[in-house]
């Protein structure tokens, strides 16, 4: 933790897109170079690890590529020397993450090829405006917002259509902590897919089986351009929704907590399609990371018997089971009170989080929306 009198720093991701099509071009043949790098680290870690127990190390893979941007293969460019020790140190990352000493190899060509990746440092990069200066080399973007902070690093990276984004990371700082007395607990589901209490709910998500019949008919045409486009629409519809949703929850809440449902877990147990069209796992971080921006109070509440506890009188009668799935509204045994199956989850989630973090949750806010919560359940 950095003494008080320094400032608190936060790391935030401005990402633009490539607008002109000769820097794509340039961009490729970088992207190939380090496609190099990387297969050449990987092949050296690997027969590293079959001489020995020990892999081949940072400073080894460094000394290996001395001087390898001016043999790869770019017509009177040069790879940077930093982007080179930027491709060893994510490789050493990404080998540490894995616990294997070889990766999987990144291609070039074919249909199997990997996206374009290209690392830099702030030393490389330099933004003038709407243009973008690595080493000299111009880049057009599409500015859409101002750059915050100081730039620390960043990427060029390629989606599956082909467009190059530029991505810069930039160091700001932590803004003070909000004083809002709203605390907002969520319950994630299929049905909605956040239930919320204190604050609105998202409804069912319908990203990708609104556009199924024009993909299905695209796939049977063989239409490649165009099916990516279908996904490239259904990743964004996703991701402008998740966005619009944790914006509206971040900017009115002091506390914000999260059920841990295992997405993992769901896929494993034959709900795939429904589980990856819900993406809890992206809407879980954009709370974080907009809580973390925001001064907010952010955590994962364990959410075990949430949906069989009362919130009213903490007595666990709710429906169990695969058959108390489909019931999604139950009267307590013990105190009478009706509840709506996840929304009675949100406020116990809400509950859980208070108490784990010492927060009070009897404070007037929670209470005025259980108690709303509680009536739109009777009626």
């Amino acid at each position: 933790m950095p003494s008080e009198d320094q400032p608190r720093l936060l790391y935030k991701t401005f990402s633009f897109r490539v607008k002109d099509a000769t820097s794509r071009k340039y961009l490729v043949r970088l992207g190939n170079a380090v496609n190099t790098v990387w297969n050449y680290c990987n092949e050296i870690s690997q027969k590293s690890a079959q001489r020995g127990p020990k892999w081949a190390s940072k400073k080894q893979l460094r000394d290996l590529t001395k001087g390898a941007g001016r043999e790869l293969d770019l017509p009177s460019q040069v790879l940077p020397s930093q982007v080179v020790q930027e491709v060893i140190d994510e490789f050493i990352i990404k080998r540490r993450a894995a616990g294997r000493p070889q990766l999987r190899w990144r291609k070039s060509f074919g249909s199997k090829r990997s996206l374009g990746w290209l690392p830099f440092t702030n030393q490389d990069i330099a933004v003038e405006g709407s243009i973008a200066l690595l080493r000299g080399q111009k880049f057009r973007l599409w500015k859409r917002r101002d750059i915050e902070g100081r730039i620390k690093s960043g990427n060029f990276s390629q989606d599956a259509r082909g467009r190059w984004y530029c991505n810069l990371v930039c160091e700001i700082e932590r803004p003070a902590p909000v004083n809002r007395n709203r605390v907002v607990g969520i319950d994630l589901g299929f049905t909605s897919v956040a239930t919320a209490h204190n604050a609105p709910d998202l409804e069912q998500a319908r990203f990708y089986h609104d556009l199924e019949p024009k993909l299905a008919q695209a796939q049977r045409r063989r239409r490649k351009r165009l099916i990516k486009t279908i996904h490239a629409k259904i990743a964004n519809r996703r991701k402008d929704a998740l966005h619009k949703y944790s914006r509206a929850v971040v900017n009115d809440a002091g506390a914000v907590f999260v059920g841990n449902v295992s997405s993992s877990w769901q896929i494993s147990s034959g709900r795939g399609k429904a589980t990856h069209d819900v993406s809890w796992s992206m809407l879980r971080n954009f709370l974080q990371y907009k809580c973390d921006h925001a001064g907010v109070v952010f955590a994962e509440v364990d959410e075990k018997l949430t949906t069989q506890t009362c919130s009213a009188c903490l007595s666990v009668n709710g429906p169990k089971g695969h058959k108390g799935l489909a019931i999604r509204q139950w009267v307590c045994g013990e105190c009478g009170t009706v509840h709506d199956r996840d929304g009675n989850a949100a406020i116990n989630i809400a509950r859980l989080g208070c108490e784990a973090l010492g927060l009070c949750p009897g404070s007037p806010a929670f209470h005025r929306g259980e108690a709303s919560r509680h009536r739109r359940a009777a009626t």
